[in-house]
């Protein structure tokens, strides 16, 4: 039983290519508070999109052997790119168990029978065709509709969504995708969700599926399943890294996630290279 019980303590890993990993981390928090976490900023190779699928893979492996490391029980690629990219190469090559963001969101999604799906997503997420080749095992009557938004994580990141210009080049994506006439429409990077009141603004929010919710609820089922929940009573630990610019790391992270002061100083001090 001892055994067991220092297992399921152990810390549940998230990454992403930088701070929008975060609206699952937030969700996920709120939901299991008693489990310890690791979070894992790759800002040194930001953004993923516009990365080849070799590179994400090494990207992906370098992260999990980091993860490895620090003994964690789970790793959660709350990234859409790199779920898209890498999971299925390198799912097999660690003892942990790895949740992928799109194929663990997908049958969830395929179930609500919308004829119509619109899927904002990263140039690699869209060129990988995961997406689409996931909803249409579990529900093959649904047409998709995909659409890059090359500039939408830098738009994030640098905090610029309020800069008109940004604002119309979001209006534009949007524009394009609204000529299919989607019932929903999946915003499908964990960045995009940040986007949401200026997207709102010209639709109204209820089109657009947030996959974080289907996501952390997804992971806390499957922990509970297989008997891998955290046993303690208490609020877990934290721990955040970055492979570069913390501050800048620090500065976006305000806008998903209240990193408490204490964990922001030792993100300082705790960089992954």
């Amino acid at each position: 039983m001892s055994i067991l019980t220092n297992k399921n303590n152990e810390k549940i890993a998230f990454f992403d290519s930088g701070v929008g990993g975060l609206t699952v981390y937030a969700k996920f928090r709120k939901l299991l508070n008693t489990e310890n976490c690791i979070y894992f900023g790759d800002l040194k190779h930001l953004p993923y999109g516009n990365k080849s699928k070799d590179e994400l893979i090494g990207y992906s492996r370098a992260i999990f052997d980091f993860f490895k490391q620090q003994n964690v029980k789970a790793v959660v690629m709350a990234c859409n790119t790199s779920s898209a990219a890498a999971y299925s190469t390198v799912k097999d090559e660690y003892d942990f168990k790895i949740y992928p963001m799109i194929q663990s969101c997908a049958k969830i999604i395929a179930e609500q029978n919308y004829s119509r799906l619109g899927i904002f997503a990263t140039e690699a997420t869209i060129n990988s065709g995961v997406y689409e080749a996931q909803i249409h095992k579990y529900n093959p009557h649904i047409k998709t509709f995909t659409q890059s938004c090359p500039q939408w994580v830098n738009i994030v990141e640098n905090h610029t969504f309020g800069d008109v210009q940004m604002i119309e080049i979001i209006k534009s994506d949007l524009e394009k995708m609204l000529k299919n006439e989607p019932d929903k429409i999946i915003l499908g990077c964990t960045h995009y969700p940040y986007l949401l009141n200026v997207l709102s603004s010209y639709t109204g929010a209820d089109i657009y599926i947030d996959p974080a919710h289907y996501f952390v609820e997804y992971i806390k089922s499957d922990l509970e399943k297989s008997c891998m929940l955290n046993t303690q009573k208490i609020r877990g630990s934290e721990e955040f890294y970055v492979s570069a610019n913390p501050d800048d790391f620090i500065l976006a992270s305000k806008m998903f996630y209240d990193v408490p002061s204490a964990e922001v100083i030792e993100l300082h001090r705790r960089i992954s290279v």
